[in-house]
C-alpha cells in the first residue's frame, strides 16, 4: 500500500471515529431497585444543548414526581463533576395521580424522559454532564434508588425522544383561556383550613386531574372532580409565619394533554 494511500485511510478512520455523529448519545444504563436509568445526548438547539434523564420502570412500580402527595420521594439532583456547563433546566412531563391506601401521590409509571436544557459555559468546548441522582421507586412501600451517570454531550441520536418529551409537556396558559383544556377560575373556599374551588373545563367524557403546588414547605391536598369539574385543593400545611399571598401553580390534564396556569393567591382569605 502506498504512503499516500495508507495516510488517506488512516485519516478517514480518525474522522470516522472523533465525528460528533459518531459520538455516543447515551450513556450505560444503571439498574436501580426495579428500574433503570440513564442520560440522553439530543444536541444543539439553538445556543442550548438538548439532553435528558430517561427512567424505566418495572411493571406495577411508580416513581415520583417533582411534588410526590402524600408521601413518596422527588427526584434529587447532583450535578457536580459536569463540565463546561450552566443554567441546567429540568423539565417535567405531567404525571398520574395515584390513591391507595397510603395517600394519593403523583407518580410516573413504565417510562418517563426529563427533558434537560443547558448551555455551554464555552461553546467552542466540548461539554460533560455527571449526574448523582436519588429518586424513590414503590409498589407497596418507597424505596430509595441511586445512580452514577456520565455522558460527554457530543451526539444527537436521542434528540427524537427528548423532543417527544419536550412537546408533551404542560403548556402554560392564562387563567380562562379559551379552549377545552382550560383553569377557569380560582376561588376561595370557607372551611377549617385555607382552600380553593379550581374550576376547570375538560374535554367530555375525560377523567381530569388537577396538580395543586405551592411554595417550598406549603403542602397542598387536593379532593377529585365533582360532577362540574370544579376541584377543592386545601392548604394543609405552611411555613409559619410566612405570608399568605403566595405564588401557585396548577397543573390540569385530560386524555393524554396537559396545561399549566399559575396564578398568586391569597391562602388566609376566608370568605364571608
Amino acid at each position: 500500500m502506498s504512503f499516500v494511500r495508507h495516510a488517506a485511510i488512516t485519516t478517514l478512520l480518525l474522522l470516522f471515529c472523533s465525528s460528533p455523529a459518531w459520538a455516543e448519545s447515551a450513556s450505560p444504563w444503571t439498574q436501580g431497585f426495579h428500574s433503570r436509568v440513564r442520560l440522553l445526548s439530543g444536541g444543539r438547539e439553538g445556543e442550548r444543548l438538548l439532553a435528558g434523564v430517561e427512567v424505566e420502570l418495572d411493571d406495577g412500580f411508580k416513581t415520583y414526581w417533582r411534588t410526590p402527595g402524600d408521601s413518596g420521594l422527588p427526584p434529587r439532583f447532583d450535578w457536580n463533576g459536569s463540565r463546561n456547563v450552566s443554567d441546567i433546566d429540568i423539565r417535567w412531563p405531567a404525571p398520574s395521580r395515584l390513591e391507595d391506601a397510603g395517600g394519593v401521590t403523583y407518580v410516573y409509571s413504565h417510562r418517563v424522559v426529563l427533558p434537560i436544557l443547558l448551555r455551554a459555559a464555552d461553546p467552542a468546548k466540548p461539554s460533560h454532564l455527571s449526574l448523582s441522582i436519588e429518586y424513590g421507586v414503590c409498589k407497596d412501600i418507597c424505596i430509595p434508588a441511586h445512580a452514577e451517570l456520565n455522558l460527554d454531550l457530543a451526539g444527537d441520536g436521542e434528540r427524537a425522544a427528548i423532543a417527544a418529551a419536550l412537546a408533551g409537556l404542560p403548556k402554560s396558559q392564562p387563567l380562562g383561556a379559551p379552549g377545552d383544556l382550560s383553569i377557569l377560575a380560582v376561588t376561595p373556599h370557607k372551611g377549617d383550613r385555607p382552600a380553593f374551588l379550581v374550576e376547570t373545563r375538560a374535554p367530555a367524557n375525560t377523567q381530569p386531574q388537577l396538580f395543586a403546588e405551592g411554595p417550598e414547605n406549603w403542602y397542598l391536598s387536593t379532593a377529585k372532580a365533582d360532577a362540574s369539574g370544579a376541584f377543592l385543593v386545601t392548604v394543609e400545611e405552611s411555613p409559619k409565619g410566612a405570608p399568605t399571598v403566595q405564588p401557585f401553580l396548577f397543573t390540569l390534564t385530560a386524555n393524554g394533554r396537559a396545561i399549566e396556569t399559575e396564578l398568586r393567591l391569597d391562602a388566609g382569605e376566608r370568605p364571608r
